[in-house]
């Protein structure tokens, strides 16, 4: 099993967008094998910082995922719409092993 964690710089202007953003995401990761634990947006502390959390069995399935994210529609107009709202400054992307009881 591999956990995908995302740390954003996002704009804090265009929190919403963001939101919106990661809507679509969660909906698409579940849609395609994965299994998303959720954005966490700006609370407390720094305004431009965000992150997400999503699982797949494996690695290789992770990368299935990559893969088709590459062509499908749904995932072309998420990334378009990040790219047209610039809510998205930067982005790091961590793979970790979860430990579950």
């Amino acid at each position: 099993m591999i956990t995908v964690h995302l740390r954003y710089e996002i704009d804090a202007d265009k929190l919403a967008d963001f939101h919106e953003y990661g809507r679509r995401w969660i909906h698409l990761v579940n849609r395609l094998g994965g299994v998303h634990h959720g954005y966490f947006l700006p609370s407390e502390g720094d305004s431009d910082e965000a992150f997400a959390l999503f699982t797949f069995p494996s690695l290789a399935e992770y990368e299935r995922y990559r893969l088709a994210a590459v062509d499908d529609p749904e995932c072309l107009e998420a990334y378009r719409f990040a790219a047209e709202t610039k809510c998205i400054r930067r982005y790091e992307r961590r793979f970790l092993s979860p430990v579950f009881d």
